[in-house]
């Protein structure tokens, strides 16, 4: 029988050859095991996915409820996580993969300076190879993001792509983040943790990728519909795209970096939506986030020129409702304030003496993002 992957069972990493019976019957995506032996000695903690696939929140008699004394702003709750997936020890890693804490030392050493690195031809060529790695396990990502599917298997899905390409997943440990790489479903903003809840039709679900590969990260996102989605949240994500795109529009040597959020904020108001102010972009190459910082919302006090060598990320994060944020116990899902729904995207660029150059664009559809082949 042909491997499903790896073994989900906790400990484990042999290739997967079994899927629950359950979960098939249920339309969950993912649930396999190496053996019957395996599957078993998983039961308690599996079960509590089939409970909470048929809309029954409880385990063991009590409501899943690991923050009782939180107000939630939204609909959205917290499901059950998985362990944290491995990488094997043969691919390159981060400073920060093997720290107890997560630090990325190397970040922390240059944090506060403002210097922004000019990169010299191998360096981009690093990046260049990077975003385009990044950009296939995106695609792979994208495949996959559908009703019934969990972000705990679309997780799984990044994470082997990434080891496939010998690649690393940036988010894991990155400051203990738990997993492989961030999904943020309706009203959270950025930095949703994958787990064990099935994606519900109507969702959004943004899916943010970063991969390290031979000392170079390569970061994008993409926001994803999930089966019918209504025209009002259709509508929020393509003028999200549409932010993006016209911020990328003045990306030249010359331009200040401040003036991206003015270029966003103008067509999201114009469009009744709200810029987020909490997140910004950042300067990406060997560290993860560095210099510039490139908020999305006018007058901001970001500092700096553009110059050909400068490589960075612009990820507008626009909200239906307020531009305020709040953060879960979990102390990394960001989710807006009054519980509306939220959308983003994000590409990495390289300024050149032109213009610039989208390292994460779409090598398909004229570069066009999944959520038009649907549209």
């Amino acid at each position: 029988m042909s491997s499903l992957g790896v073994c989900e069972s906790t400990g484990c990493s042999k290739p997967a050859k079994l899927q629950c019976p359950t979960c098939i019957k249920l339309g969950i995506q993912g649930s396999f095991f190496c053996s019957q032996e395996c599957f078993k000695s998983d039961w308690k903690s599996h079960k509590i996915i089939h409970t909470l696939a048929k809309g029954d929140d409880v385990k063991d008699g009590q409501v899943y409820d690991p923050w009782p004394q939180f107000n939630f702003t939204g609909k959205l709750r917290p499901f059950p996580q998985t362990p944290k997936r491995t990488v094997p020890l043969g691919i390159g890693r981060p400073d920060y993969a093997d720290h107890p804490q997560g630090f990325p030392l190397s970040e922390q050493a240059v944090k506060g300076s403002g210097v922004i690195k000019i990169l010299d031809d191998e360096e981009i060529e690093g990046m260049r190879v990077a975003c385009k790695l990044g950009r296939e396990v995106l695609d792979e990502a994208a495949k996959v993001c559908d009703v019934g599917v969990t972000t705990d298997e679309i997780d799984r899905i990044v994470h082997e792509a990434c080891i496939e390409r010998d690649c690393y997943p940036s988010p894991l440990n990155y400051y203990e983040f738990p997993k492989s790489c961030c999904t943020s479903v309706n009203e959270v903003i950025c930095h949703g943790i994958p787990d064990m809840r099935p994606l519900k039709d109507g969702d959004l679900c943004n899916v943010d990728i970063t991969v390290y590969h031979r000392d170079f990260h390569g970061d994008l996102n993409e926001t994803f519909f999930v089966g019918n989605v209504s025209e009002k949240h259709k509508n929020l994500v393509k003028v999200t795209h549409e932010c993006l795109m016209k911020a990328i529009g003045i990306v030249k040597p010359g331009e200040k970096y401040r003036e991206i959020g003015n270029v966003i904020q103008k067509h999201a108001q114009a469009n009744g939506y709200s810029v987020v102010r909490s997140y910004c972009g950042h300067g990406i190459h060997r560290l993860f986030h560095t210099a510039p910082n490139v908020p999305h919302y006018a007058k901001n006090r970001a500092v700096g020129v553009m110059k050909p060598g400068h490589c960075f990320t612009i990820e507008p994060m626009i909200s239906e409702g307020t531009w305020r944020d709040e953060m879960w116990p979990d102390k990394w899902t960001a989710v807006t304030a009054d519980g509306q729904w939220s959308a983003q995207f994000e590409q990495t660029l390289l300024v050149n003496e032109n213009g610039c150059e989208i390292l994460t664009r779409r090598r398909e559809k004229n570069g066009e993002p999944h959520f038009m082949d649907k549209m």
